[in-house]
């Protein structure tokens, strides 16, 4: 039986807002639906026996707002990259991290099962149909809109796989 946690928003918050150094702001959003005329960039987490566990799905906005705001890019970086319908190679790298980071959203409460980053599959590429099926999943999710000081807000949805 599956035990992964499903991180509270305050925890995405406080986990954010470390990283940026800034305080995020964060408020509920309707689920986020990655699709062709909505690049997403979507990040796999897997348990110790290398079954999907979770996704943390982001829209194009916030990959860009909050890997900038990581790396201490211009704001103007990031709104190339949404104008661009992509993330650089410096932006990827960073959300990346931010990702890898992410995974202890799901490993912060004793006896639940241990996940990490597995693949991210970032904005403006293409994304399996078995990835984007699991991330329209509705049920056990969290759907949140995030603003990062200084960049701009975007949507992050948690899903934890059935």
């Amino acid at each position: 039986m599956s035990r992964v946690h499903l991180p509270a928003p305050k925890e995405v918050r406080d986990l954010f807002t470390d990283l940026i150094g800034k305080e995020v702001e964060i408020g509920p959003a309707a689920p986020l639906a990655p699709s062709a005329k909505r690049p997403c960039t979507v990040a796999v987490y897997v348990d110790d026996r290398l079954q999907w566990a979770a996704l943390i799905g982001m829209d194009l906005a916030l990959s860009a707002h909050l890997s900038a705001g990581i790396g201490l890019v211009a704001p103007q970086g990031a709104d190339d990259a949404i104008a661009a319908g992509t993330l650089n190679e410096v932006l990827r790298e960073n959300l990346h991290e931010v990702l890898n980071i992410s995974a202890s959203l799901f490993n912060s409460v004793p006896g639940a099962d241990h996940l990490r980053l597995h693949a991210v599959h970032h904005a403006g590429d293409r994304t399996p149909t078995d990835v984007l099926v699991q991330a329209l999943t509705l049920g056990r999710r969290t759907d949140l809109r995030v603003g990062v000081p200084l960049y701009g807000e975007g949507v992050l949805s948690v899903v934890l796989a059935n």
